[in-house]
């Protein structure tokens, strides 16, 4: 399936239809959810942490895909990635805290690698396809040597 072109009837018109954003936003709320039972005088801590770190996984893949530029959306989906590594990190020090049991973030981190695992399927897919996803042009063979 690598190397394929996409028909343009079977592209995402609309962020709403990426599974990844989907799923993403599925994330985004258990994760709110989560939190709600931390300790209340952490509002400001973990708690508010882990809700922006949730929220900016759906928001940059939607802000990438609605720009319509292929290297806007690669550079997004590569800040969503980050955003999922910031959220793994703080669901295990809430954990290493006491904040909630590893039963409780369980799901959590499968979906969050699933999600990154999507993310990098989509950026391989784009960045294989696409003259966009570089951010300059090879050197002709026969001036590679000469500017070393």
């Amino acid at each position: 399936m690598s190397g394929e072109n996409i028909p343009e009837s079977a592209k995402a018109k609309h962020y709403k239809e990426l599974l990844v954003w989907q799923r993403s936003m599925t994330l985004a709320k258990v994760a709110h959810q989560l939190v709600d039972r931390f300790p209340p005088d952490d509002k400001f801590g973990l708690t508010s942490m882990i809700r922006r770190s949730a929220v900016l996984v759906p928001s940059s893949i939607a802000k990438g895909q609605a720009r319509h530029e292929t290297r806007d959306f690669l550079a997004q989906l590569s800040y969503a990635d980050g955003y999922l590594a910031e959220l793994e990190t703080q669901l295990l020090l809430s954990v290493d805290l006491g904040f909630c049991k590893g039963a409780d973030v369980e799901a959590l981190l499968k979906e969050i690698d699933e999600l990154q695992r999507m993310l990098s399927a989509i950026v391989r897919k784009l960045g294989s396809n696409s003259p966009l996803a570089t951010s300059h042009s090879p050197l002709p063979p026969d001036k590679k040597k000469d500017s070393l």
